[in-house]
């Protein structure tokens, strides 16, 4: 099996390749609704972290590769109604047993462009959703940006909101490549807004790349690596370019009836991001996921560590995820039925999924694979699993990459490369064949 995907790997053909939660999206239903309200009925397990996701969906252009819900073509009075729609969620939700009382841990507002979203528009959502849910325990709030809808007014309007995580979706820094992938933004408003981030004093400021957009090469991804550095980030995440069925560059793909998509093989997308992780240690950055280098122990990401450690999450808006007390549920996939539902008082929950206890132990232990090190206590004191007996097959079959030491498992930096690749093997058998999404 492995072998098998080796080969097929070198292409990148159409697919979801990446593994971001676990069991897969396909395996959620309408039939198991009823277990997403019952969750919300019981009592919360002591001690549990809980976060809020804020989804909005708006952007100035689609980008190619992006498999977001997200919408171009709406205007003020739509945005307003669905700014509306996401306050009558939350009013739905905080009066649950489930939810009541509690006060986020974490905040993530993505998207979609949050910052699409005027000065004045924000300054309303986050008092307005405050209002509801208090965000006065909130140690990280989140926020993503696209540079070229970010003016010194919107910048200090976060930095004013209680922002502490401003990533910037830089992606590449060629203006180019940019339009060939067609981003909103050009290069020079990459400089102003990181800029004036950096002003403004943000905690800290993270730099998304892709690896593998169309037109990239050799030259121009050593030129991104070294502008970045240049630039002194807390954070950079580098992301592998794939292509899910719901992509512009897919749609291009079936018209012109290819299989393999005009971007770089994984092989090349693997040695880019191995030569920028690289460049961003010798510059004093570590290795904080297989996606992020981090510099300094303030670059911390707690949306991403205490979900992978089983936090629950609240999530509100269109198709937005939500995972509470072992229940994985998702809102409604389109504007109007999302908001529709939520105008006629009720919870727009589309499908949703109650996990196992070994669903959740395998969810866990694959996403925390993801940071690079894990510790084989936290399973054994959690689940009373241990995981080098329970994993003991698909751990020898990668053992290449990943090796067992004073009481953690380690992946090489080759198989941080590729690890999402290698976590089929740690599913369980009814889901290894399963698609993904």
């Amino acid at each position: 099996m492995t072998e098998q995907r080796d080969a097929s790997a070198e292409k990148t053909e159409v697919g979801n390749y990446f593994v971001a939660n676990y069991p897969p999206f396909s395996t959620w239903s309408a039939d198991e609704l009823p277990a997403a309200e019952a969750t919300l009925r019981r009592q919360p397990t002591p001690e549990t972290p809980l976060g809020l996701y804020v989804h909005l969906p708006f952007c100035r252009k689609r980008c190619d590769f992006c498999y977001f819900k997200v919408y171009t073509d709406k205007n003020s009075s739509e945005i307003k109604r669905y700014t509306e729609a996401l306050l009558l969620e939350l009013d739905r939700y905080v009066e649950c047993e489930a939810i009541r009382g509690r006060k986020p841990s974490f905040v993530y507002v993505g998207g979609g462009t949050p910052s699409y979203l005027s000065s004045s528009q924000l300054e309303y959502l986050f008092e307005s959703l405050a209002e509801r849910m208090s965000f006065d325990a909130a140690e990280e709030i989140a926020f993503e940006c696209e540079p070229g809808t970010l003016q010194q007014k919107k910048i200090t309007t976060l930095r004013n909101l209680g922002v502490t995580r401003l990533s910037l979706g830089v992606e590449n820094f060629d203006p180019e490549i940019l339009d060939l992938n067609n981003r909103a933004h050009r290069g020079e408003e990459i400089y102003r807004a990181y800029n004036m981030a950096r002003a403004e004093g943000f905690p800290q400021v993270n730099i998304d790349l892709i690896a593998g957009m169309v037109g990239e090469t050799d030259s121009n991804w050593a030129d991104c690596i070294e502008k970045t550095i240049e630039l002194q980030p807390d954070s950079v995440t580098i992301y592998q370019m794939e292509v899910p069925y719901n992509t512009t560059i897919y749609k291009r793909m079936k018209s012109d009836g290819k299989e393999a998509a005009p971007v770089a093989d994984w092989e090349t997308k693997r040695r880019w991001t191995d030569q920028a992780f690289s460049a961003l240690e010798r510059d004093g950055y570590s290795v904080s996921s297989a996606y992020t280098m981090a510099k300094g122990a303030d670059a911390t990401f707690m949306y991403r560590d205490l979900l992978w450690r089983g936090a629950d999450l609240l999530g509100i808006g269109v198709s937005s995820f939500s995972q509470i007390q072992g229940v994985h549920f998702q809102n409604e996939h389109g504007f109007t039925p999302y908001v529709n539902r939520v105008e006629a008082g009720e919870r727009p929950i589309a499908r949703a999924h109650e996990m196992t206890g070994e669903e959740t132990l395998v969810r866990e232990f694959i996403l925390q694979l993801k940071l690079g090190k894990l510790e084989t206590r936290y399973f054994q004191d959690k689940f009373g699993v241990d995981v080098c007996e329970r994993f003991a097959k698909p751990l020898a079959l990668h053992g290449r990459w990943i090796s067992h030491s004073d009481g953690y498992l380690h992946v090489t930096r080759e198989g941080l490369m590729q690890v999402d690749r290698l976590l089929h093997d740690f599913f369980l058998d009814q889901h290894r064949s399963a698609r993904y999404a």
